[in-house]
């Protein structure tokens, strides 16, 4: 069955409760590479309770258990991630997490509770496939505290006649970068991340990598995401995430541990445009990226 735009378009997909600590923001920290020289004030900053800060990344997965949560409510008994939406019916062995879009409303606190309410933000017609935006906008006591919106390609649910959305905004100048920083990942890193709540096996299992198509398991998109972001903070911005007031990223291809990224970053238009890149291998990671300055 084709997808129904007008009917799909602002479904309501739940509100949940959720919160976190201090413990996980070093968890999720470790899991994205922190800590690499273990006993720098820089590096302490990020996996020490002591002057503990918080990358703005972590809201991806502060709210993941909350949204799967909020997936159960529906009655959505095989985990999709879109549960039962009228009007988006489509084959979920077909869809592909093409980007990522955390929005900070003020400085992430070292702890926090709060609720998220989730909706489909934006339907586009790809031709080949539709993309679908997913948004999960969460506050606590004090209002807004961050808004996730992730993008899906369902490949082959094209077609239905809706709009094509925008162009790329974040393209990268064609000029030489401002910056250029260099990551190096540990053979556990996607061991170390999924810790932080995504258990696919893609991720971990030798044997479900190879019936993806991979040689081997590959690094969560998402921590390729939070890779990235701390090498930008730490270089561009001095460390201080709480200059970031929004991060956003296309999933250009897949990283594995054990790589390194080369990510690049430069200054134009009062943001960082940014992309990164295997050294290993040259081959994409993130592109598109971009950070909009507080």
């Amino acid at each position: 069955m084709p997808i129904d735009r007008e009917k799909a378009l602002g479904a309501e997909l739940g509100e949940t409760a959720g919160a976190y600590g201090p413990d996980d923001v070093i968890l999720y920290h470790l899991g994205i590479g922190a800590g690499f020289r273990a006993t720098e004030a820089a590096e302490l900053a990020y996996t020490f309770e002591k002057d503990l800060k918080v990358l703005p990344s972590f809201a991806v997965v502060a709210s993941s258990g909350m949204t799967a949560r909020a997936r159960r409510a529906q009655g959505d008994s095989d985990g999709g991630i879109l549960g039962n939406i009228p009007g988006l019916s489509f084959d979920r062995a077909m869809f592909l997490h093409g980007e990522q879009d955390v929005e900070i409303h003020r400085p992430l606190p070292t702890a926090a509770e709060f609720t998220s309410k989730g909706r489909i933000a934006e339907i586009y017609d790809k031709g080949k496939a539709a993309l679908v935006v997913i948004e999960y906008a969460s506050s606590d006591a004090n209002g807004p505290l961050f808004t996730n919106r992730m993008s899906l390609f369902l490949r082959g649910e094209g077609g239905f006649g809706g709009p094509s959305g925008p162009k790329a905004v974040h393209e990268k100048p064609d000029r030489a970068p401002d910056g250029v920083v260099e990551s190096v990942t540990l053979p556990q890193q996607a061991l170390l991340y999924r810790l932080s709540g995504d258990k696919n096996p893609l991720h971990a299992d030798p044997e479900f990598a190879k019936r993806g198509g991979f040689d081997r398991p590959i690094l969560h998109g998402l921590c390729s995401f939070g890779i990235v972001c701390k090498a930008v903070v730490d270089t561009a911005l001095g460390g201080d995430p709480s200059r970031v007031a929004r991060y956003s990223a296309r999933f250009a291809g897949v990283a594995f541990p054990g790589e390194t990224y080369r990510t690049s970053w430069w200054r134009e238009n009062g943001e960082l445009r940014i992309e990164a890149r295997s050294v290993e291998r040259d081959a994409p990671i993130l592109s598109n990226a971009a950070f909009t300055l507080a």
